[in-house]
């Protein structure tokens, strides 16, 4: 029987403490930083060389999706009552709204370093040291909204923008790609700073600290957001009927993208999936 992932703004008292205590059990073992390994491995930008899987190319929902499948299977090995739940960040805007609070994600990091001080993933707290990171940190940092240099999160209207495109992905399927959802959403524009991150950029830039770069992961707020972005492409779907994960086929040799991105019927590294076995996630889950 299918689960369900659910909004964190309507999570119970109970139900946040069972989500943070998986989570930090998860840590305990071992297995989370595994997590915050691979996805600093698979984060794989237009200017590296070999196959780009994760971000950048548009197996970037599968990747996800599988990504997020299997957190929660790890979670679910710890409490079988525990979903991710999603943050819709077009509607919980401010600082303090959920998952900020101190019984679930805790807030902002404070001035001097960003550290943050406050919730169940603070430092002091003993439960949360990061252990796989591309800085010297070993605590969680954020700067929600960019103190110095506000940035706003993501709108309805900037959303609907990439779930309005019917058309997956597009050549030259990367960064650059102008048209098709897949990159609408993940947020890759054109010019410098802000006007550059859009949707799903945008949020991990709004976040900062940690959830900026490879080593994301090591915020749980990670989840939550990529659970919304996978919501996104649900919607997607069921508006778009007729429209599948592009390409179909690899790109031909000759091509400045031969062998560096997943067509729909293709491996999808590290896992033995194709994009085309993750277009469907009605058995497994569902969205409330």
């Amino acid at each position: 029987m299918a689960y369900t992932r659910r909004d964190v703004s309507t999570l119970t008292a109970a139900e946040k403490r069972r989500f943070v205590k998986a989570l930090l059990e998860v840590k305990r073992r071992g297995e989370y930083d595994e997590f915050v390994r691979m996805h600093i491995e698979y984060y794989v930008s237009d200017g590296e060389g070999g196959l780009r899987t994760a971000h950048m190319a548009p197996s970037f929902l599968p990747w996800h999706r599988r990504f997020l499948l299997e957190l929660e299977r790890a979670l679910r090995r710890v409490d079988s009552s525990v979903t991710v739940p999603y943050w819709d960040w077009t509607r919980d805007r401010t600082t303090t709204s959920a998952p900020w609070t101190k019984d679930l994600l805790g807030g902002t990091g404070r001035r001097s370093d960003r550290q943050v001080t406050t919730g169940p993933f603070a430092y002091r707290e003993g439960n949360w040291t990061l252990r796989e990171n591309i800085t010297d940190e070993e605590y969680l940092t954020r700067d929600l909204g960019r103190s110095a240099d506000p940035i706003a999160l993501p709108t309805k209207s900037d959303l609907e923008r990439a779930l309005a495109d019917p058309v997956y992905d597009s050549s030259p399927w990367d960064s650059t790609s102008g048209k098709g959802f897949r990159n609408k959403l993940e947020g890759w524009g054109s010019g410098r700073g802000p006007t550059a991150w859009r949707n799903h950029n945008r949020v991990h830039r709004w976040v900062g600290g940690v959830m900026v770069g490879g080593a994301s992961v090591n915020d749980p707020v990670f989840w939550m957001h990529h659970a919304f972005v996978d919501l996104c492409w649900s919607r997607w779907q069921r508006r778009h009927g007729d429209h599948r994960y592009l390409p179909a086929k690899p790109p031909a040799a000759g091509s400045s993208q031969y062998r560096r991105i997943v067509a729909r019927h293709e491996k999808l590294p590290p896992w033995d999936v194709t994009p085309d076995a993750l277009e469907d996630h009605s058995r497994i889950y569902r969205y409330a």
